[in-house]
């Protein structure tokens, strides 16, 4: 009898250490997966940053998301959207060069599509001029185009005043500009939240939807004689072609504003669209985004 319980004890015991082993293995299996399925937040350079899903609106990132900033030319992501509010839009109606334009290029020493006085420049191509190379010529010929007012001063203030109004719509309680392409005088800004929120907004138009994605373009202009050139435009945009899925949307630099970017990627029925603001540089810039990007898919 005792050798039999003894039999029975070893057995039982032999069980047991099996059982309990093999339940910390699956423990922590689930305890791998479970931390797999979350990701540790990332640490980025950028002074604030802010990402979300596009579809449920849903917050997948933050830092210092309404803290007010300079935001540098992602600014003109406000121009093309109130350009693409128009009603009645000839996309294709001409535009001519002027003078002015170029000056204002020259005196702030801005980034430029090199638009050359004379030339008749389709809205759709200063579309292209504005987001793609960034250009500040395009954004005054755009403003100019679309403000009121019989002097040019007039215009660009009518232009700006409705941008923001179109802040106002959309809800942008964090934002305001004084310019129409990022170069104010100390009143242009903005959040990571406020710009990631118009940019979601902006996107739901076509035009400009196929406008930020592009990653360069050669666009035929007619010339004053009445002759034709072509332009072409590379997007400062590098994301583009070194994030998967990248779709968009805008770069933004300057003294105050450091290094900013406003993206957007879409990886099978998920897109992301996020912000980054105030960068060390342009390396960081891009590294900030990744990071974040890759923690948003994630979750």
């Amino acid at each position: 009898m005792k050798i039999g319980i003894k039999g029975i004890s070893r057995a039982t015991a032999t069980a047991t250490v099996a059982l309990t082993a093999g339940a910390v293995i699956t423990g922590s299996v689930f305890a791998s997966t479970a931390q797999a399925a979350t990701p540790a937040t990332p640490k980025i350079t950028a002074a604030g940053g802010f990402t979300m899903n596009n579809g449920s609106a849903k917050t997948l990132f933050s830092k210092a998301a309404d803290t007010r900033r300079s935001t540098g030319s992602t600014t003109k992501i406000m121009t093309a959207k109130v350009v693409l509010a128009q009603k009645n839009l000839n996309l294709d109606s001409k535009v001519t060069i002027q003078k002015a334009y170029s000056d204002y290029i020259v005196s702030k020493g801005a980034s430029s599509a090199r638009l050359i006085v004379g030339d008749k420049v389709t809205v759709r191509q200063l579309l292209y001029g504005l987001m793609l190379p960034s250009g500040c010529d395009a954004a005054y010929a755009l403003a100019d185009k679309f403000g009121s007012g019989s002097t040019r001063a007039a215009r660009v203030k009518s232009f700006v005043g409705k941008m923001n109004a179109q802040a106002k719509s959309l809800g942008l309680k964090n934002t305001h500009f004084d310019s129409f392409d990022g170069i104010g005088n100390g009143s242009n800004y903005s959040t990571p939240r406020d710009l990631t929120k118009l940019a979601s907004s902006a996107m739901k138009s076509s035009t400009f939807r196929t406008v930020v994605k592009t990653k360069s373009t050669k666009q035929k202009v007619t010339t004053k004689s009445g002759g034709y050139r072509y332009m072409s435009w590379s997007n400062t945009n590098t994301m583009l072609s070194s994030y998967s899925g990248a779709i968009g949307i805008k770069t933004g630099s300057g003294p105050a504003a450091k290094y900013c970017l406003v993206f957007a990627a879409t990886r099978g029925s998920k897109t992301i669209v996020g912000t980054v603001l105030a960068s060390t540089n342009a390396t960081n810039r891009s590294a900030d985004m990744k990071k974040i990007m890759d923690y948003s898919f994630k979750k």
